[in-house]
């Protein structure tokens, strides 16, 4: 039999050879997801509408609304497939000028979240479309309005769940108190994906515009080095994300309400 002693040794020079790999990685029974997992499945999401208040702090200490918008969530169909369509209406408010409106037109599909079509303009004259067929993405962007249209395409070699819906996810998956997913995460300004660690803390009680509403708490931190990149508090019903939290890099939080509102009338 082996010396403990040794043994012993041999297993701490083993753990200092290996430092980021064993920070890295999220423990072993961990879900891991990508775009088709059968573990996500957000076909019970209904049409509904929200609206989303962004608040930041300023130089003072005093709290300002950064950004309005208001989700609308619409089923569909395309091609026999049935699709979420997202149309997001909103307005961000500098600390000086004037306010820059914008829309984003968002298809995915209703069961696996997998992006197929986004679209976005804002009122300053940018604008961008993209389609997404397997990793393939093509498309074209417009930097103002006097800009000439460049189309795109390029392959993604790991396509993800959209970056800026990325509370969808665990929502898609569903909640228990410490479940702990990873996810590639992907936008189109990104020019590969990112993976992501979103673990759920529990159930809990946030004040979400003056009203108390239980919800569940979870975490998003980017993979490779751990830092918190949102907390969010979600429920399994609309508007389905209640409240966020977002640190910036100046250490402030930046924070993000949903409250539902009625459904628009459609054309």
């Amino acid at each position: 039999m082996a010396d403990p002693a040794i043994i012993s040794a041999m297993l701490i020079a083993l753990l200092l050879a290996l430092p980021g790999a064993l920070v890295a990685q999220p423990p072993s029974d961990t879900l891991r997801l990508s775009l088709g997992s059968k573990e996500v499945d957000a076909s019970y999401f209904q049409p509904h509408a929200a609206r989303v208040r962004v608040y930041v702090k300023t130089p003072g200490g005093e709290e300002r609304m950064r950004a309005e918008w208001i989700n609308v969530l619409t089923v569909g169909d395309s091609a026999g497939i049935k699709v979420h369509r997202w149309v997001t209406t909103g307005t961000q408010y500098p600390p000086t000028g004037d306010p820059v409106r914008w829309e984003l037109k968002q298809t995915y599909d209703a069961r696996t979240l997998t992006p197929y079509g986004i679209a976005r303009t804002v009122s300053n004259g940018s604008a961008s479309a993209f389609r997404i067929e397997g990793n393939r993405v093509t498309g074209w962007r417009r930097a103002n309005a006097t800009a000439p249209q460049r189309d795109t395409s390029w392959v993604v070699a790991q396509l993800g769940f959209v970056a800026s819906a990325s509370d969808l996810v665990p929502l898609a998956v569903g909640f228990s108190p410490g479940k702990v997913m990873t996810a590639p995460l992907w936008g189109p300004n990104m020019p590969t994906s990112e993976m992501r660690i979103f673990t759920v803390i529990g159930e809990t009680e946030v004040e979400v515009e003056g009203a108390k509403v239980r919800a569940w708490k979870v975490e998003e931190r980017r993979q490779a080095d751990r830092v918190l990149i949102a907390t969010w508090w979600l429920t399994p019903r609309s508007p389905y994300m209640v409240y966020g939290e977002v640190p910036l890099p100046d250490g402030s939080i930046q924070r993000m309400t949903e409250v539902e509102v009625p459904m628009p009338k459609q054309p």
